[in-house]
Parts: structure tokens; C-alpha cells; sequence
């Protein structure tokens, strides 16, 4: 299943899309607190279900994959930027999220 909002995209496919369908509130939330960095392109996937049985997702942390293009971005290095996107999702990070795959870039860098 594919949903599809402007300017952001999540998608959920392939097996168990939907368990994954049930994350699509913490996707919700990810994306509200995330529009703090006034993103320019935000996708979020979910691939909580390539980790069946793993201990995070046995406690209810989801595994997402973020790609955000920011121009707050700028002048930053991977850590700052990764540190800004760990800032705006404050408490989903110790309770909703158990692991974030990365890409944060620039306008420019796209």
C-alpha cells in the first residue's frame, strides 16, 4: 500500500504492509515533528518488518529509513544534521523509533 502527501512520501510495500499500515500514525507524528526543518522532500519507510523478532521490534520500535532534504541543512555535517532530525523527534526517538537510517541533504546536494 502506497500513500502519498504532498511535498512528503511515505510508503509502505511488500509483505506485512499491513502491521506496517499500523506504524502509519508514528509516520504521522515522524512527519509533523520533522516539518520543524521545513523539508523540502521527506520520505519515510518503514522496515519494521525485516526485523521480525528482532528485540526492538518485539518491544514496539519500528525501523525506519528517513530521507529529508532541509535547507537548515547547510553548513552542517552529517552529525549535526543527524543530531537536528534526533532533536525534532525528541521522545519518538527512546519509545517509537528503535532504529533511523539516515539521509539528510541540502537542496543543493540533490
Amino acid at each position: 500500500m502506497s500513500r502519498t502527501l504532498s511535498p512528503t512520501l511515505s510508503r509502505n510495500t511488500g509483505e506485512g504492509a499491513n502491521d506496517r499500515y499500523a506504524n502509519s500514525q508514528t509516520m504521522d507524528s515522524m512527519r509533523a515533528l520533522l516539518a520543524a526543518l521545513e523539508p523540502v522532500a521527506l520520505e519515510i519507510i518503514d522496515d519494521s518488518d525485516k526485523h521480525a523478532g528482532h528485540a526492538g521490534a518485539r518491544d514496539g520500535g519500528g525501523h525506519y529509513r528517513l530521507h529529508i532534504v532541509s535547507a537548515q541543512f547547510a553548513g552542517k555535517n552529517t552529525v549535526a544534521r543527524h543530531r537536528m532530525i534526533y532533536s525534532a523527534l525528541g521522545e519518538m526517538m527512546r519509545h517509537d523509533i528503535h532504529a533511523l537510517n539516515i539521509t539528510a541533504k541540502t537542496p543543493d546536494e540533490i
